[in-house]
């Protein structure tokens, strides 16, 4: 009798304190505000689902941390083109639900698989968790500065038509925004065509685009630019120019990648076709050595 009243109490308990914690959640949640994302870009599908709890920690926790501890991640959210997408706060956010969600998946999944004193990979997790926005982080920076120096010549060309057909060269980045692929870099040049319609100057405008972008390719044309226009030279060369440079670095930076592609090949060479060709070619000749007694 007195075990059934323990285990009475024992569940009592625990609803109590998962109603409580469930409580505690909802008023949290109700405490924080609508967010506006008209003019925001849509979220992914997995981060659409840990929004709410990502707001939650944001609007709590993160908006009160300060500014320093935030400013990495603005920084590389400016770079990486995800401003309209999320705050450095959401993101320090994303941190942090990521470090819970991976510690508490590890926390159920490891004594059920059987391991003892799973500490560590709890604690390893964790760090994974902590780690894999970042990571993603940095891969979508990589992803737009390739796409980036991959649309830039592109874009020079369509600049040289435009200023060489007699356009200056707000018109003539009008035409290249209207024309060109869409991309990073589009999006960029019609931030550019935006700040010269607001009365800013041509190498403000560029220097600002430079800022967001931090590509060398870019930085290089901008600074070209900005030295014509310094000595009055015609911009239709120095685009031309320019255009030929960025196409001979591509081209550059293929042959680099396929030399390099034999050195890299090395290893899944030795790790994996070289033993299973030794297999495939040693087990005929012990075949034949079995049956002829020799082993």
């Amino acid at each position: 009798m007195q075990q059934i009243l323990i285990a009475i109490l024992i569940g009592m308990a625990f609803v109590a304190f998962a109603g409580s914690v469930i409580y505690s959640a909802v008023r949290l949640t109700d405490e924080v505000p609508e967010e506006d994302r008209e003019y925001l870009d849509p979220l992914p599908r997995g981060l659409r689902m840990l929004w709410p709890v990502l707001r939650m920690v944001d609007y709590h926790i993160c908006q009160r941390l300060p500014a320093t501890l935030t400013r990495d991640a603005a920084d590389k959210l400016r770079l990486s083109g995800l401003l309209y997408l999320m705050s450095p706060t959401q993101f320090v956010a994303l941190c942090m639900v990521s470090l819970l969600g991976f510690a508490l998946l590890s926390a159920i999944a490891l004594p059920l698989a059987g391991i003892e004193r799973p500490g560590f990979w709890i604690a390893a997790a964790s760090l994974f968790g902590w780690v894999y926005p970042r990571v993603w982080l940095k891969d979508s920076l990589k992803k737009r500065q390739k796409l980036i120096v991959k649309a830039l010549p592109a874009y020079l060309d369509f600049l040289t038509m435009g200023v060489e057909a007699g356009l200056n060269m707000a018109g003539a980045i009008s035409q290249a925004v209207a024309k060109g692929p869409d991309g990073p870099l589009k999006n960029e040049f019609a931030a550019v065509l935006r700040d010269l319609r607001s009365g800013l100057t041509r190498a403000e405008a560029l220097r600002r685009m430079d800022e967001r972008v931090k590509v060398a390719q870019v930085t290089s044309f901008i600074n070209a630019v900005i030295q014509a226009e310094r000595m009055g030279a015609s911009l239709g060369p120095t685009f031309r120019a320019q255009a030929d440079q960025r196409r001979i670095e591509r081209f550059q930076l293929a042959e680099k990648l396929a030399m390099e592609a034999p050195v890299k090949l090395i290893f899944p060479l030795v790790a994996f076709i070289f033993p299973v060709t030794f297999v495939v070619l040693m087990f005929p000749i012990a075949v034949k050595f079995m049956q002829s007694g020799a082993f």
